[in-house]
């Protein structure tokens, strides 16, 4: 019975995105690529938070990381993606299918990776070189591991980190890996507050109240800025926080946390946080 509902979920997945595949879509996202690239010698570059939309990315994440890599280059063409549910609906997806991308999706969810590797054997056509998939429950104890078994060193491009509980403290472990930019999951209930829900590696802390996991926007920006990265933006609901390295693509300047808060439902967010303040917590 699983593996008839599995099977069905396939062919779902791919008549949900088979148009992403289209030859028109590249040539646009091209097309965009080159505008950018005008626009950083014309010394015209739009604001980051214009650039989004939304290809494979849940959000408008792809559009603002095209233009991210427009400004940086893409000769660093290397990804990871850490809780990536099946690879498809993700961050790193467009830049595979449509700039010849390859890395690591990661995921706990193992019917998520197995319909992730069957779908990339088989879309858009079964000879393009394939990322790999890696089956495991993240902790900050064995994701240097599991990137090294698995490959990958040194200085990647994009790190994407939506693990809905430990994101900080995993990426505050990270060392295998160098990333040109990180996206990664923020709390943003927890307003301006500089707090993290403390390491929980069996994820049992969350089960005492839904909003009790991850780190409030304050100390992951803390903790960016302590591994050398600066704040360049935000998706519109204010909860995936991107960063660049410093020192490349210094034409885009660094943003306030304040900045990229500003839609309806962070401050409605904030509300519930009343309900945990005086939980227990770290600072960042």
């Amino acid at each position: 019975m699983n593996l008839i509902k599995n099977i069905l979920k396939d062919w779902l997945l791919y008549f949900r995105v088979k148009h992403k595949f289209q030859a028109s879509n590249q040539l646009t996202q091209r097309q965009l690529f080159h505008y950018y690239r005008d626009c950083l010698k014309n010394k015209s570059l739009p604001e980051i938070s214009d650039t989004g939309f939304s290809v494979f990315s849940q959000f408008e994440e792809d559009g603002m990381l095209l233009f991210l890599f427009s400004i940086i280059g893409m000769k660093n063409s290397q990804f990871i993606e850490i809780g990536s549910n099946d690879g498809v609906n993700s961050n790193c997806a467009n830049l595979f299918f449509n700039f010849g991308w390859y890395g690591l999706f990661i995921d706990y969810d193992y019917w998520s990776i197995k319909r992730g590797r069957r779908f990339y054997e088989r879309y858009p056509n079964p000879w393009q070189y394939k990322p790999k998939f890696a089956h495991a429950k993240i902790t900050r104890e064995n994701i240097n591991q599991i990137i090294s078994e698995n490959g990958l060193k040194g200085e990647i491009g994009l790190l994407s980190i939506d693990i809905d509980g430990n994101d900080y403290w995993v990426w505050d472990a990270l060392s295998v890996v160098d990333p040109q930019v990180v996206i990664i999951e923020t709390h943003n209930e927890f307003g301006l507050n500089d707090i993290v829900v403390p390491y929980d590696p069996d994820m049992s802390l969350s089960k005492k109240h839904p909003l009790y996991h991850g780190a409030s926007p304050v100390a992951m920006v803390k903790l960016a800025r302590k591994k050398g990265y600066r704040l360049v933006g935000a998706n519109q609901l204010g909860f995936n926080f991107i960063f660049v390295k410093n020192g490349l693509a210094d034409e885009i300047p660094e943003v306030t946390v304040e900045s990229v808060l500003t839609h309806p439902s962070v401050l409605e967010g904030q509300k519930r946080f009343e309900e945990i303040k005086d939980w227990e917590y770290t600072k960042g």
